[in-house]
């Protein structure tokens, strides 16, 4: 734990390499978008991305990230999700905490990850065959 706080610096933050934008998600290549949100907010609201076949959604409850670690791969640029940002970021730093440098925070959170469906954007992005 001491290896990855003594990394999170003015630069690093300040760098903002501890966030993705939605709009960089949509763009990136070999994208794993990691639900960390429980079982019953996913059955509530589910997220399908259809459009979007250079991302591939894994839904990993917090509670059970420890326990199925495995299945995050780390060959992916891995972008994490949740409604808020205390989860997104403990996931955060326990991928860091495993080693997995390409882990980023969804900036703007689930509100921000929704615009990205908005019939303009959902449009340059079908138009671009990302």
């Amino acid at each position: 734990m001491e290896s990855v706080l003594k990394k999170m610096t003015l630069d690093f933050f300040g760098e903002g390499r501890h966030k993705i934008t939605p709009e960089e998600l949509i763009e990136a290549k070999n994208v794993l978008l990691l639900d960390v949100r429980t079982i019953e907010e996913v059955g509530s609201l589910s997220i399908s991305l259809k459009y979007h076949p250079n991302i591939e959604y894994k839904n990993i409850p917090l509670h059970e990230l420890p326990d199925r670690l495995n299945e995050v791969s780390r060959e992916k640029f891995i972008a994490v999700f949740c409604p808020g940002t205390v989860r997104e970021t403990m996931a955060y730093t326990y991928l860091l905490l495993h080693n997995y440098e390409n882990a980023r925070i969804i900036e703007g959170g689930y509100p921000a990850l929704s615009e990205i469906v908005l019939p303009g954007k959902m449009l340059k992005v079908i138009r671009k065959g990302v």
